[in-house]
C-alpha cells in the first residue's frame, strides 16, 4: 500500500468515526425520497428515482471530498 492510500484511508476512517458524519446517511435518504416523490406518484418510480438521486449525491460528495483532500495534500 502506498503512502497516499494509507493517508486517504486514515482520513476517511477519521471522518466516519465522528458522530456528526453519520447524520449524512438519513439526510441523503430523505432528500432522495422527497426528490423522487416530486417527480412521480407511484412507489416504484419514486424508489427508482430516489436510488439514482442518492447515487448522484454520494458521488458528488466523494468528488468534492477528493478535491478538498488533494488541495489539503498540496498545502
Amino acid at each position: 500500500m502506498t503512502m497516499y492510500n494509507v493517508l486517504l484511508f486514515s482520513s476517511l476512517l477519521a471522518a466516519w468515526s465522528q458522530r456528526q458524519v453519520w447524520y449524512i446517511l438519513p439526510l441523503i435518504v430523505a432528500i432522495s425520497l422527497v426528490y423522487g416523490a416530486t417527480r412521480h406518484e407511484s412507489m416504484r418510480p419514486i424508489l427508482h428515482n430516489a436510488t439514482k438521486a442518492g447515487t448522484w449525491i454520494v458521488g458528488f460528495m466523494v468528488v468534492v471530498f477528493g478535491i478538498l483532500f488533494l488541495l489539503s495534500w498540496n498545502l
